[in-house]
C-alpha cells in the first residue's frame, strides 16, 4: 500500500491540534474543490486526498493508528492481534520467534490466499464535504447536486439548516474493500447571512428605524419580513428599543413542515436634525405645554 503523508498533504506538523487540522483542511478543500476546478483531474485527485487526510487526522482513534502503523493503519488491530498471537505462541511453545507459517496464516486470513478463499471485508472511509449557501438558500427545502470523490450526488437539503450543521449521508463515502460496506458522507453547511435579519435559531431579529413623529403619534408602517413587507401598527408614545413579535414570521423549523419561528422587530427612534427656526419654535411651545409653562 502506497504511503501518503497526511500531515505533509495538509501542510501541518504531527503535533497539530484539531483546530489546526480543521483550518488546513478547509483551506485546501476550497482550493481543490471540483466545482472550482471543472475538468481538472489533478485537482480532483488532490481533493480526494485532502478529504482522506482529514478523515483520518480529525478522528483521534484513526490518527493514533495512522501515527503508529503508517500506510497499514487500517489493519492496525489485525497486526496487534497477530502480535498477541505471537506472544501467546511463544509462551505456550517456548519458541524463540513467531514462525513464518503463523505469519502466512495471519495474512491469508486478512487478505485471502491460495485455496482458502478467505477475505476480510473492510468498510470504506467516511468522506467530508462543505457546502456554502446563503441564508435565503435554506429558507426553503432545495435540491442540489454535489461532486464528491468523483461522483455526482443529487440531494435534498431540508429548510432550516443551521450554520455549521453537519448531516450524514449514509453509504455515500468511499467504497468498501472485499465486499465491505461503503463509508458515509458528512456534509458541513457554511451559511452566509447576506440579509438585514439576524438569525437566532428559528427566530429572526430586525431593527426598524422609526421617526419621532410616528413614535409620538402612532400609526401604521411597512416592515420587511423574510417573505415580503407587511403592515404593522405602531402605538403612540413608542419608546426607542421597544420590541414587538410577529408570530410565525421567523425561520423554518428544521424537518418540521410548515412550522416557523418568530420575527422580533426592535424600533430605533430617530430624532430629527437640522431643525428650522419654525420647528424649533414649535418644539419650544410643546415643551412649555408639557411643563405647564
Amino acid at each position: 500500500m502506497e504511503y501518503i503523508d497526511y500531515y505533509k498533504l495538509l501542510g501541518i506538523t504531527k503535533v497539530a491540534t484539531a483546530a489546526e487540522i480543521k483550518t488546513a483542511y478547509r483551506k485546501f478543500a476550497r482550493k481543490y474543490h471540483p466545482d472550482l476546478n471543472p475538468d481538472n483531474k489533478e485537482a480532483e485527485q488532490k481533493f480526494k486526498a485532502i478529504n482522506e487526510a482529514n478523515e483520518v487526522l480529525s478522528d483521534p482513534e484513526k490518527r493514533k493508528k495512522y501515527d503508529k502503523y503508517g500506510a497499514d493503519w487500517k489493519n492496525g488491530e489485525q497486526f496487534e492481534k497477530a502480535g498477541q498471537k505471537q506472544q501467546q505462541t511463544h509462551q505456550r511453545q517456548n519458541s524463540e520467534s513467531f514462525g513464518a507459517d503463523d505469519f502466512s496464516e495471519f495474512f491469508e486470513s486478512m487478505y485471502g490466499a491460495g485455496n482458502r478463499g478467505r477475505q476480510t471485508k473492510f468498510r470504506g472511509q467516511d468522506l467530508n464535504a462543505e457546502v456554502d449557501l446563503n441564508l435565503r438558500d435554506v429558507y426553503e427545502s432545495r435540491k442540489q447536486t454535489l461532486t464528491v470523490n468523483g461522483r455526482q450526488i443529487r440531494l435534498t437539503f431540508p429548510a432550516g439548516i443551521e450554520n455549521g450543521q453537519i448531516i450524514k449521508i449514509k453509504d455515500h463515502g468511499s467504497p468498501g474493500a472485499n465486499g465491505g460496506p461503503n463509508g458515509d458522507l458528512y456534509i458541513t453547511f457554511l451559511i452566509k447571512n447576506d440579509t438585514l435579519f439576524k438569525r437566532d435559531g428559528n427566530n429572526l431579529h430586525l431593527d426598524v428605524d422609526l421617526d419621532l413623529y410616528k413614535a409620538m403619534l402612532g400609526g401604521e408602517i411597512l416592515v420587511e419580513t423574510f417573505t415580503g413587507k407587511v403592515k404593522l401598527k405602531v402605538a403612540s408614545g413608542t419608546q426607542s428599543e421597544t420590541r414587538v413579535k410577529l408570530k410565525g414570521k421567523g425561520f423554518p423549523i428544521y424537518k418540521k413542515e410548515n412550522q416557523y419561528g418568530d420575527l422580533y422587530i426592535t424600533f430605533k427612534v430617530k430624532l430629527p436634525s437640522d431643525l428650522s427656526e419654525r420647528e424649533k419654535e414649535l418644539f419650544t411651545e410643546l415643551s412649555n405645554i408639557r411643563n405647564g409653562n
